[in-house]
């Protein structure tokens, strides 16, 4: 189905009967339910069909996070630990228009490094973890950014997500970055329930079928920052709203995509 017919099928279907929030009690009610990890999990049929629809609506999904390589997004990555994609975007330009290779950053030094983030959360110490994460690159592993998750959380400031974020984006792996936003949506929905990041992180990889793996980290990314926010979820323009088992919503919407 092609992208314009796509969206014009799931507008037709938003017209239809579209989810509804309950009080607000019953939300956060469902939600502190939710968070304990145990929630009802859905089928693999349900997955499937989840999937698809985040396909159809999306087929090349992005991530918001301007780059120019493997070692800008990197660094972009790292300086967006409790940051906004926003926020980094507007500081970065300057920053990579000066340093887009490790030895060029390391080059610019800790100090000027700071200068040109400051207007990031953290900046003192993420400039700090910048540099040092150039020179290691440029120490251990010629300069270029490594290729496996357990070298790439050896870099300062790299943990697994920033890791896993890296493999998918710069290098095509089929890995799945569990920020704030996915960690909701697989509680909340019940699509995969975990008591922390890493439990989500791995249930997910476990039910996800392998051919949307690709892009199920983008698809859940933008799913959780623009439909499934923390408060005031947007229930009624949810592509998968039938699908999912929150009880803090009352009404479903219908299959938005034709099988």
């Amino acid at each position: 189905m092609a992208k314009k017919s796509v969206k014009k099928a799931l507008q037709k279907a938003a017209k239809g009967k579209a989810a509804r929030l309950k009080p607000v009690a019953k939300q956060i009610k469902a939600d502190a339910k939710a968070f304990e990890g145990v929630g009802k999990r859905w089928k693999p049929a349900q997955i499937e069909e989840a999937f698809r629809r985040f396909q159809a609506q999306e087929p090349e999904p992005k991530g918001e996070l301007k780059h120019s390589n493997p070692f800008t997004l990197l660094v972009a990555v790292v300086l967006s630990a409790q940051a906004t994609d926003a926020g980094v975007n507007k500081a970065t330009p300057a920053l990579f228009a000066l340093a887009d290779t490790p030895d060029k950053m390391a080059a610019l030094g800790e100090d000027r490094i700071r200068d040109l983030i400051k207007t990031i959360g953290l900046f003192r110490m993420k400039a700090k973890n910048v540099y040092l994460l150039s020179k290691k690159l440029i120490e251990e592993f010629g300069g270029e950014v490594p290729q496996t998750r357990d070298e790439l959380v050896s870099l300062p400031g790299a943990g697994r997500k920033t890791a896993n974020v890296v493999l998918n984006m710069a290098f095509g792996q089929p890995t799945m970055a569990v920020d704030t936003h996915i960690f909701r949506i697989g509680n909340r929905t019940g699509l995969a329930p975990g008591k922390d990041v890493l439990a989500v992180e791995l249930e997910l990889e476990k039910v996800i079928p392998a051919k949307y793996m690709q892009h199920a980290h983008h698809w859940l990314i933008l799913h959780g920052r623009y439909i499934c926010i923390a408060r005031k979820p947007h229930c009624d323009r949810c592509i998968i709203a039938d699908l999912c088992q929150w009880p803090g919503k009352t009404a479903t919407t219908p299959p938005p995509v034709a099988a």
